[in-house]
């Protein structure tokens, strides 16, 4: 049997490194894991009792394509009240996840043989997402000098652009797009005619300014959120989309072919995910210590260039004074310490060699664990 040729995408690294991490653990070494972008807590106690109640008292079968309507109307006055925008939830489509809302975006918006420009680093499933789709996708390396995200004069010279695809708060860099250039970005595509696609699954985890929503800024944009990052709900599949206008029917008809509904009980749980955030501020507050531990710690060691982390729980950094092979250097750091880390070929396969990311998101001493080992292993 032959794998037909959208199937051969690139590995999702950090993936095979978790793999590799479990070999280890299932041979009874201690492994600390700074290689998933997970949080290390379960979901809030107010998700887990209205989980219980569906249990209990729904049959749990299919919901409406784009959700049940509760929880679109508490997404839509989160929106509200944490950004001051109006939303319709009937542009709120849940989803399984943010990789489904990735899925239904791509599919609605692009043709095979579009042009999509994507930040190098980035979060790789968009690359191979679009790969499968065959849709080009046009890596534009991104650094220090505009905070590894994209701008508009980034994007002049490419020649036709027909999508756009920014994280704010980035995956892996942690970066964050001010909201001037948020609106230079949605400009500059609605003069070329391209679609701009905001990830913000990362919103809630920042430190020291708010996120910025695409909402905010176009009601062209598509927004990609999630519960799985601040609202540490990562193995409950669900996430959700705000969509434009005139692709919402187009949405939802994919939805009910591919996916039918979001996971029933995931839905009904999350509608109680917005009444836990003294909880989820706990977590975040712990990030930011643990952030602050990194962030000591690698300058010591010499990795002094590394990406601006203002939100996430991640430090992407330049590691070339030890190795002009990542992929070997996390292999080798985990066998001997047992520290996971991601190498940055995952984000950035022309230029990662050179870089890692850190997760920051399990308990602080772990962390602390981490970079003292780290610390051994280097000198």
């Amino acid at each position: 049997m032959i794998p037909s040729a959208r199937s051969a995408v690139a590995p999702f690294v950090v993936m095979e490194v978790m793999e590799a991490a479990a070999r280890l653990e299932r041979q009874g070494r201690r492994v600390l894991h700074l290689e998933v972008g997970q949080p290390s807590t379960s979901a809030p106690r107010t998700v887990l009792d209205a989980a219980a109640r569906a249990l209990r008292d729904d049959v749990l079968g299919y919901t409406l394509a784009t959700g049940v309507p509760p929880l679109r109307q508490v997404i839509a006055a989160h929106y509200a009240k944490t950004y001051g925008v109006e939303v319709s939830p009937d542009r709120i489509v849940v989803t399984t996840g943010s990789s489904g809302a990735f899925l239904l975006a791509f599919i609605a918006a692009f043709d095979a043989g579009a042009r999509v420009a994507v930040a190098a680093p980035s979060y790789p499933c968009y690359r191979n997402i679009l790969q499968a789709l065959d849709v080009k996708v046009v890596g534009v390396p991104c650094g220090p000098e505009t905070r590894y995200e994209l701008t508009p004069a980034m994007l002049d010279g490419l020649g036709r652009i027909d999508g756009v695809i920014v994280a704010s708060p980035s995956n892996p860099t942690g970066s964050m797009i001010d909201e001037e250039t948020f609106r230079a970005l949605s400009a500059w595509c609605d003069a070329s005619g391209a679609v701009l696609i905001s990830d913000e699954i990362y919103h809630g985890v920042q430190y020291g300014r708010p996120a910025v929503t695409a909402a905010a800024v176009s009601p062209r944009a598509f927004v990609v959120n999630s519960f799985s990052k601040y609202f540490s709900m990562t193995g409950w599949r669900v996430g959700w989309m705000i969509a434009p206008e005139a692709m919402i029917r187009p949405v939802e008809k994919l939805m009910q072919n591919l996916f039918i509904s979001a996971p029933t009980l995931a839905q009904l749980a999350a509608v109680a995910a917005f009444d836990a955030a003294e909880e989820l501020d706990g977590h975040v507050a712990r990030y930011a210590a643990n952030r602050a531990i990194v962030l000591d710690a690698l300058p010591r060691l010499g990795i002094e260039r590394l990406a601006p982390p203002d939100g996430a729980f991640y430090v992407y950094a330049d590691v070339s004074p030890w190795t002009k092979d990542s992929v070997a250097f996390c292999a080798e750091l985990l066998e001997a310490t047992g520290v996971a880390i991601t190498p940055g070929v995952d984000f950035d396969p022309e230029r990662g060699r050179s870089t890692v990311r850190f997760s920051y998101a399990a308990d602080t001493a772990s962390i602390a664990e981490a970079m003292a080992l780290l610390k051994g292993f280097v000198s």
